[in-house]
């Protein structure tokens, strides 16, 4: 399979985002400029996906009852939740929650918890795109910190 065409299906996928995308483009000799962007802007356009799935089939889903159900009692516990963080950090918040480069946190997840605590889509989409420019930004200096320190740990 062609490394940018994998690198481009990493970068949208839920559980590897830009966290799996761009390890892997740069241990696959993808310069690290070209690597950055692409994993980036292919990343950062998970919120307008994310939200159209949401505003459309999420519709036609709530027509189904152990759906409605399932999704009414998350919808509750999560808001219960976080609406004392968004009070507090606000749009700062959700691009926060998306630079952070762990597991669960990312794209999906900000787009996710924002449109269950409802706010505004132009505001999530450009406060996830921000958070996806940060944390492409850390994963791209740490991969490449990480390599430099493991060729000078090598050669001695």
């Amino acid at each position: 399979m062609d490394v940018l065409f994998l690198t481009i299906v990493l970068s949208f996928l839920p559980i590897s985002e830009l966290r799996g995308s761009i390890p892997y483009a740069l241990y696959n000799d993808v310069p690290w400029f070209i690597a950055y962007p692409l994993c980036a802007a292919l990343n950062a356009l998970v919120a307008p996906v994310c939200w159209i799935f949401l505003g459309t089939l999420h519709k036609l889903f709530l027509k189904m009852e152990w759906y409605r159900r399932f999704f009414e009692r998350f919808i509750e516990k999560a808001r219960a939740k976080l609406a004392e963080g968004v009070k507090k950090w606000g749009w700062f918040g959700v691009s926060l929650f998306v630079a952070i480069p762990l597991p669960i946190t990312g794209a999906w997840t900000g787009t996710l918890g924002a449109w269950v605590l409802g706010l505004s889509k132009r505001k999530t989409m450009l406060a996830v795109a921000v958070g996806v420019l940060i944390a492409g930004a850390v994963v791209t200096s740490v991969v490449m910190f990480g390599v430099q320190a493991l060729q000078i740990f090598l050669r001695k």
